[in-house]
């Protein structure tokens, strides 16, 4: 039987370095993000019509104040004429 995130206990250690991995790796990925957008040259208002997702969100996302879902990333790197892709590497 699978383990739900409630079922996983962590240390406070544990518990600190998870939110550290988190924060740096949304922080990469937003760098990344508008490095591309402005590359490209747009807006966040076109980039946002492109990818048919509100400018506010566009905006909140790109100073860190909004978890996108896997769902807008995909959106908007489809926008920007590229993909997603996720890895997970060993430590």
């Amino acid at each position: 039987m699978e383990k739900g995130m409630s079922d996983i206990y962590l240390t406070d250690r544990e518990d600190g370095f998870i939110e550290i991995e988190q924060q740096n790796t949304r922080n990469a990925v937003i760098e990344q993000y508008i490095r591309v957008r402005k590359n490209q040259g747009l807006t966040q208002a076109e980039l946002a019509k492109r990818a048919g997702i509100p400018r506010t969100n566009i905006t909140r996302f790109e100073s860190c104040n909004y978890n996108p879902s896997l769902e807008m990333m995909v959106k908007i790197a489809s926008a920007l004429n590229m993909k997603v892709q996720i890895q997970l590497v060993g430590k």
